[in-house]
Order: structure tokens, then C-alpha cells, then sequence
């Protein structure tokens, strides 16, 4: 039996990378999904192909940092399909420019903990009440490893580390509503972003000795990079009642990398 038949999930930053991977497993397990994604044409290719799975997906324009584009998503997924199962958080990123904090412009800050921090807090602020009236659900946060480790930028990394305490937060406050709260805290993924980013020769080619490592690294699995599909299957599982007994946990889906391998300078 599909693991999440007739469910609702509502997931952020879903037109491409680790979000779309998800709203096409949501889907082939059952689910009807919200395609959140500030991009319009990534969203509506996302659409398309989650409808050609046999899927029932709606894509909705927002802005993840804006609080009325966050209710006018809400509002419009509860239109649609009636309920809400599943929060998926999962928008977000750093900027080249998340430097040392003595020399970061205020707006990379503030730029970072909108998309990072906010954002979750928003579609939790949202879709909560419609979770309680469900009578529960689940709630799935992207985090990183970096947010277990810390890194050189430290926008992102203090971000990421608060959501994992926001997760915490949730799970004991809404406990007692059937609501659980974990947290997905993938490594190295080989998103489209990703794949651009670290295997062009423009970039290998850099001298830049920890540039060089962190591409050659990119290319390894388990240990580094994995593709989108290895953080969907987990959340699946989170989503589903084969979780039912973790709420408020982390999981590092990092090949390792947060428990024992070396931060190289720079590394994001």
C-alpha cells in the first residue's frame, strides 16, 4: 500500500533539486502535492512533470520570505485539495558573498536568514492550523550539515543551525497534536545548482588548492555527494508512519561528512 495515500504535502522550493525529487516520491507514494517555488517556469516544468507521473500537483508562484505571498500559498493549497498533511521546507541557500563576519555587507545577513530561517517559520506559522485540524501530520525541514559543523560562512551555517533548534522547538510545542517535527541535514547533493557549480573545468581549474579538493570531493559517494533522490526516500519515511516514533531529531544525511571528516576552508 502506497505510504502516503490521500495525503497533502505543501513543499517549498520544489521546482527543481532535493524538492522536486520529493514532490515526485510524495507522488508515487500516494500523495497530492504543492509545488512552491518563487520561479515560474521551473515551477509550472516541475507541474508538468509530477502530472505526467499520474500525480495531482499544484504549482504556486510565492515568495518564501514574504508573509502574505506564504498565506496566499497556504490558502491556495486548502482551495485546491482540502487539508494539509505535510510541510516539506526545503528553499534556500548562501550567497558568494556570506564572507567573514567582519567584512559581510548587513544585507547578505539579512538576505540569509530570510530565505534560510524565515522562510520555514512562515509556512510553519501558515500550515500548522491546518495540520492541527487534520488532526496531525508532519512537519520536514532541510537543514544542512554545515548547520551541525559550522563553516566559513557563517550566514549560512548559523542559519541552518537554527532550524535544527526551530525543528526541536516545533516538536515539543505541537507534540500534542499529532504533529511531528524533524529534520533532513543533507551534505554535498548533486543538484543541478550543484553539478554546475562544482564539476565545470572553468572551476576545477582554479588556483585554489581547497577549491580543488572540495570538487574532487563533490564527486565521491557515500561520502560526499549524492543525488536528490537519497534526501527524498528519507523524506518519505519522515513523512509516513514508518517515523512515527522519531520527533525533534536531525537526521545527517551527509555520508559521514559531519561526524568525522575534515572542514576544508571554505567549503559550503
Amino acid at each position: 500500500m502506497a505510504k502516503l495515500k490521500d495525503k497533502v504535502a505543501f513543499l517549498t522550493g520544489a521546482g527543481a533539486g532535493i524538492a522536486k525529487a520529493t514532490a515526485k516520491a510524495y507522488v508515487a507514494e500516494g500523495a497530492k502535492v504543492a509545488i512552491i517555488e518563487l520561479n515560474r517556469e521551473v515551477g509550472e516544468a516541475a507541474e508538468r512533470d509530477v502530472r505526467a507521473m499520474g500525480g495531482d500537483a499544484l504549482f504556486i508562484e510565492t515568495d518564501v520570505t514574504q508573509d502574505d505571498s506564504m498565506k496566499r500559498a497556504m490558502d491556495a493549497t486548502i482551495a485546491r485539495f482540502g487539508r494539509l498533511d505535510i510541510i516539506f521546507n526545503c528553499a534556500g541557500g548562501s550567497l558568494q558573498e556570506d564572507v567573514p563576519v567582519h567584512e559581510m555587507d548587513l544585507k547578505v545577513w539579512h538576505h540569509t536568514v530570510n530565505l534560510n530561517l524565515l522562510h520555514p517559520f512562515l509556512s510553519c506559522r501558515h500550515g500548522i492550523p491546518h495540520l492541527i485540524k487534520a488532526g496531525g501530520g508532519a512537519i520536514i525541514n532541510v537543514t544542512s550539515h554545515l548547520g551541525l559543523m559550522g563553516s566559513m560562512k557563517p550566514a549560512y551555517a548559523a542559519t541552518k543551525g537554527g532550524i535544527i533548534s526551530f525543528t526541536k522547538t516545533l516538536a515539543a510545542q505541537y507534540v500534542q497534536y499529532g504533529i511531528r517535527a524533524n529534520a533532513i541535514a543533507p551534505g554535498s547533493i548533486r543538484t543541478e545548482r550543484q553539478i554546475k557549480r562544482y564539476e565545470n573545468a572553468q572551476w576545477q581549474a582554479e588556483d585554489n588548492p581547497a577549491a580543488r579538493v572540495r570538487a574532487a570531493t563533490h564527486k565521491l559517494y557515500p561520502f560526499s555527494a549524492g543525488p536528490p533522490e537519497d534526501i527524498a526516500s528519507i523524506a518519505v519515511f519522515l513523512a509516513s508512519n514508518d517515523s512515527r516514533m522519531l520527533t525533534g531529531t536531525t537526521i545527517a544525511a551527509d555520508g559521514g561528512r559531519s561526524s568525522y571528516l575534515k572542514i576544508y576552508a571554505g567549503e559550503d
